[in-house]
């Protein structure tokens, strides 16, 4: 039931969904959490900030186009935040506004598990997402190749390679290569969301995201 005490969450994007409010919000349930989860859609990040510190959110999710001009208005930055100069995670600590970039988490949690198939990495685009990326495959060790608009015309000639898609282009890759698409109309999008979800659960909560064998699916350790 929600009341005076009930702790508030959510997210702040151009166009907001509903996918963050189905898993917080069923997550809270099953540790029987007085919270809720709410999306909003916003035209002004700092204004989405300051009524989130004023409401006393205790943490929100930032999307697309705010995830750089938010770190305007947070109080402290991790590691990988500055090096990635964005963040879509938020957490309020009695005022104190901590930003982190579960999109990282996600990536490199995805990609160690080619660790011992691969030694490089294509990463496809240049914006924050791929900075995001590029991060967690400098940590796992892989050998980075970029590529951007100049030389795209390169990717039909790659063979038998770890690929990740940081675009919102759909790519039509040769099919020995091993493909990880950020979209979230395909199947690795869609696993990639869940587990930076799960990221944002354990930073908002300190809890584990309950539902992982339901939705990472197959004993696979992702989304």
């Amino acid at each position: 039931m929600i009341n005076k005490d009930t702790l508030l969450f959510g997210s702040f994007a151009k166009h907001a969904g509903n996918k963050g409010c189905e898993l917080f919000n069923k997550a809270f349930k099953h540790y029987n959490m007085n919270a809720i989860y709410k999306s909003f859609s916003v035209e002004n990040i700092k204004e989405a900030v300051a009524a989130a510190k004023t409401l006393n959110f205790k943490g929100f999710a930032i999307s697309m186009p705010f995830k750089i001009e938010v770190l305007n208005y947070v109080d402290e930055m991790s590691g990988a935040v500055i090096d990635i100069g964005a963040a879509n995670t938020v957490v309020n600590m009695d005022g104190h506004l901590s930003a982190f970039n579960t999109d990282f988490l996600a990536a490199k949690e995805f990609i160690s598990k080619y660790n011992n198939s691969f030694n490089s990495i294509y990463i496809l685009g240049d914006g924050g997402y791929a900075a995001a990326v590029k991060r967690a495959a400098t940590e796992l060790g892989f050998k980075l190749t970029l590529i951007t608009r100049e030389d795209w015309h390169v990717l039909p000639t790659i063979k038998g390679s770890l690929i990740y898609n940081c675009t919102p282009v759909m790519n039509d890759v040769d099919d020995s290569n091993v493909y990880i698409d950020c979209l979230t109309s395909t199947e690795t999008g869609r696993k990639l969301g869940l587990i930076q979800a799960s990221h944002q659960f354990k930073l908002y909560t300190n809890k584990e995201f309950p539902f992982k064998e339901e939705y990472y699916g197959h004993g696979e350790h992702n989304t």
